[in-house]
């Protein structure tokens, strides 16, 4: 799967964790991130990421900051963008389902690599339900 990954400062240690895990899986993975913890302003790195995703020139995006706020916020404002902060497994799997999220949001300060693993893992392996939830869907986008 081609997927796309960005960060600030807050969440670069993450952002290299995951990126190492998802290209040993196999996937494409394309950085739009900064690569260390000097200060910057995340709309930077979530701009380009989004981008990505709705030109689908990668499948789902991965974004990560302190809180998951101002990705999701700065993401969200792409047409075709559903960016879901998620801070477990569940969340992630429902955003899948139920809202067909097409970017993953962290806050990387609230939860551990670990977990953090964990809802890619069930962000990326989970599909959109469709039904009853599509007509839903469709009523996001303005």
């Amino acid at each position: 799967m081609k997927i796309s990954i960005a960060n600030d400062h807050a969440g670069t240690e993450y952002k290299e964790f995951l990126q190492k895990y998802l290209t040993d899986l196999g996937h494409k993975v394309t950085n739009f991130g900064t690569d260390n913890s000097d200060s910057v302003d995340y709309p930077d790195f979530a701009h380009p990421l989004a981008n990505s995703v709705t030109n689908k020139e990668t499948e789902l995006g991965i974004l990560i900051c302190g809180s998951g706020n101002g990705i999701a916020m700065t993401a969200n404002k792409h047409a075709d963008i559903r960016a879901a902060i998620c801070w477990n497994e569940e969340l992630a799997a429902l955003a899948r389902q139920h809202n067909n999220a097409n970017v993953i949001c962290i806050p990387a300060r609230f939860v551990t690599q670990e977990l953090a693993q964990k809802m890619v893992d069930t962000f990326l392996k989970t599909e959109f339900e469709g039904g009853r939830h599509q007509k839903r869907v469709e009523k996001i986008s303005c």
